[in-house]
């Protein structure tokens, strides 16, 4: 069974599964493609490359599916989140068709993967629907029912979705799908395993180096050598600024709760909200599960996580009058780019046998498909036509503005440094929770465990320098600059950080005196 590696919630897709015996890497080794992480994109790539005669190692930190993979709602959409007439804004006519032809091959091939490979994970073809938030007009249905058609998105426009309650005018796109993600993944894994690939869980990438040959050294100082290497873990480790500067972490917060079976038919529903909701069922043995998500904000930037599941049950405790107990609440973490669209392919600033998968923008499970097929092709020479579109290299001019909007927010994150702390004693930290303290010239993440056990960690997140922040939701200490995020102990749970927070004695806590705010501001704009 796989379990969650980024948090303390558990979400309903990680019970009874059944994955494949997997151990971890002990043997240093020379292998012909390495793949750092099994989620759907590492996986997809894996799956691709082993169905075309490659021998392909993928390494995993934690288990197959315990990170964001397993933290979605699991739409499978073409109807993209930023709308048709945003991509086509930012890319032109051109990328808004390519943007709209990956995304329905994607669906594609997972369903012929499933027929293939026989994969018992619930996959069946829906209807989508977006309808309207309570402050948004028709015309904005209107336009976006004009870009898809031009981008060759099927759609049409409809009175009402079919829900409980009242959407208004909304637009229906045919052949969407749903699935239940890991019982998909187990079954990609089980196939990469039976065509000679090798997966090696709880095995951590401490360093990682391009190269003619590429060079991954593990935690526990096994090395990997491959002739190709692709960044699989939903933001590269592997890159410290460039891609970082173009995309930004938020989190997204889902609940589950029981509904009589066929009260809500089948489909994606979501609405032009900001921030939007989104809306679907799982089918069980005796009822359904209704499952509701939104409510995002940048990771790190709230300072109460846990009303975000109570505002996402308010809204459908109005909108959906048979809705029973909640069963689950979860969140997870949603890479934006500044120009909605992935970054898939060579790293930027890297040798050419290095490759990156990140910038889901809410759709990992498409861009996770679509991956795999772009991939394949460029490791083996081979064109492909979504390359320009997805390049990690790319610039697209029309996103300045957005660019400009995301890098000032995490500058303004660094004024952190100058923060006293959340408490000034240990004793004001409540039992299974973490505070920042100040210790003359360091800020601590304290953390307390459920048996009043302290530690304590440097607050300084170890990607670019950022002060850490506690996450009462999930019990993680997540960083507002750039996404990364830590087990309370200061282990790295999600990148971009690839190495833990600095261990320190919780004696250093006792008889500090504070310093001057001159000399914060000094540490502030050390160089980095």
């Amino acid at each position: 069974m796989t379990t969650p590696n980024d948090g303390s919630t558990t979400p309903c897709w990680m019970r009874g599964v059944e994955l494949p015996a997997t151990r971890p890497l002990t043997a240093s080794t020379h292998v012909e493609v390495c793949v750092i992480g099994a989620g759907i994109a590492g996986l997809s790539v894996a799956y691709e490359l082993c169905s075309q005669g490659k021998k392909v190692l993928v390494i995993e930190s934690g288990d197959i599916g315990g990170g964001q993979t397993g933290r979605t709602s699991a739409h499978l959409s073409s109807a993209l989140d930023d709308r048709f007439s945003e991509i086509e804004r930012l890319h032109g006519a051109l990328g808004a068709r390519l943007a709209a032809e990956s995304h329905q091959g994607a669906i594609d091939r997972i369903e012929t993967i499933v027929g293939t490979e026989r994969i018992s994970c619930g996959f069946q073809r829906v209807d989508g629907y977006l309808f309207l938030g309570p402050e948004d007009e028709l015309a904005l249905l209107e336009d976006e029912l004009a870009a898809a058609e031009r981008a060759g998105q099927p759609a049409e426009l409809m009175a009402g979705a079919p829900l409980p309650f009242a959407t208004g005018p909304c637009l229906r796109f045919p052949r969407q799908a749903e699935l239940q993600p890991l019982e998909y993944l187990a079954g990609l894994a089980h196939a990469i395993i039976a065509r000679g690939g090798i997966i090696h869980t709880q095995t951590h990438a401490a360093t990682i180096e391009g190269g003619k040959l590429a060079r991954i050294t593990t935690k526990d100082g096994v090395e990997i050598m491959a002739d190709h290497l692709v960044v699989a873990t939903n933001v590269p480790v592997n890159d410290t600024a460039v891609i970082h500067t173009k995309q930004a972490a938020y989190r997204t917060y889902v609940i589950t709760a029981e509904i009589p079976s066929g009260s809500i038919p089948a489909a994606l529903y979501w609405d032009t909200q900001e921030p939007y909701h989104y809306v679907r069922t799982q089918h069980l043995d005796t009822h359904d599960l209704l499952i509701v998500g939104g409510e995002d904000h940048k990771t790190g930037q709230d300072d109460n996580p846990e009303r975000r599941w109570s505002e996402l049950e308010a809204w459908a405790k109005v909108r959906f009058p048979s809705l029973g107990t909640i069963r689950h609440r979860w969140s997870g973490q949603v890479i934006e780019p500044v120009d909605g669209m992935a970054f898939i392919g060579r790293n930027p600033l890297d040798s050419d046998n290095v490759y990156i998968v990140t910038g889901d923008s809410g759709h990992g499970l498409t861009h996770g498909a679509i991956a795999g097929m772009l991939l394949a092709d460029l490791i083996a020479g081979r064109e492909n036509r979504w390359a320009t579109l997805y390049d990690p290299r790319r610039r697209t001019l029309r996103a300045a503005g957005e660019f400009a909007k995301e890098n000032l927010n995490v500058f303004r994150q660094y004024a952190d440094w100058l923060r006293k702390g959340d408490v000034e004693e240990i004793d004001d930290i409540p039992p299974g929770q973490g505070a920042i303290m100040r210790s003359g010239t360091q800020l601590l993440a304290v953390y307390k465990d459920p048996q009043g056990v302290p530690s304590a960690c440097s607050a300084v997140c170890t990607h670019l320098k950022g002060i850490v922040r506690w996450n009462r939701a999930e019990g993680t200490w997540d960083c507002p600059c750039h996404g990364a995020r830590y087990s309370p102990q200061g282990e790295v749970v999600e990148g971009p950080a690839i190495t833990s927070l600095e261990k320190v004695p919780i004696a250093r806590l006792r008889g500090q005196e504070e310093i001057a705010d001159d000399r914060v501001i000094g540490m502030m704009t050390a160089p980095i």
